[in-house]
């Protein structure tokens, strides 16, 4: 991720922290057509600074979205077998 996309995904998402705060906070339980409402204004704030359409910038967030979430689960198994504790050895055995 570049450091533009991370400051998008990071706008994108400080955003959505504060629109969505006061609604389920499960994401599996709101509907995403609501989700996107909600996040609309940054995202055309967004695509009218870099001049794309509105649909392009959702799609880059789901794009960047998805590989956010893929580092973290490599940071995590990288915590895992980093961890030497008993319950850390624990979840290495298989």
């Amino acid at each position: 991720m570049t450091n533009e996309e991370r400051e998008m995904f990071t706008r994108i998402r400080n955003y959505a922290e504060e629109a969505l705060k006061d609604f389920d906070t499960d994401p599996q339980k709101t509907p995403i057509s609501f989700q996107l409402q909600k996040l609309r204004p940054i995202m055309q704030e967004i695509a009218m600074e870099k001049q794309m359409a509105v649909e392009d910038v959702f799609i880059k967030y789901m794009d960047l979205a998805s590989e956010d979430a893929v580092e973290r689960e490599k940071q995590f198994q990288e915590a895992l077998e980093d961890d030497s504790s008993f319950s850390g050895r624990a979840n290495r055995v298989e």
